[in-house]
């Protein structure tokens, strides 16, 4: 008997987030840096899955910046998301920001 399907309703100022895959990332010179190498210091970029009632700057679908050991790992139906809470992003990227900092991804 299959597994039953659960609605996921976060709370609070909790979001959800399904990390990029961490994969191999390319130098500005062009050096190959494996995905095994410390990265204890780099952000990660993610996509915002389920946000809480009291969430106000971001969105279901916004890509957001945070640092990958601030979160709470959590496996729904064999997919890997990132709990936390909105204080805990440092950034939302946008395809026109209309303020900000002017750097476009």
């Amino acid at each position: 008997m299959p597994d039953p399907k659960f609605e996921v309703q976060m709370l609070h100022d909790r979001v959800m987030i399904k990390a990029d895959k961490e994969a191999e990332r390319l130098s500005s010179s062009g050096i190959v840096i494996p995905a095994t190498a410390d990265s204890s210091n780099l952000l990660a970029w993610g996509e915002v899955c389920g946000t809480g009632h009291h969430v106000r700057t971001v969105k279901v679908g916004d890509r957001v910046l945070f640092h990958p050991e601030d979160q709470l790992e959590v496996d729904l139906q064999g997919v890997k998301y990132l709990v936390m809470r909105e204080r805990d992003l440092h950034a939302v990227a946008s395809e026109r920001p209309e303020h900000g900092t002017g750097l476009y991804l």
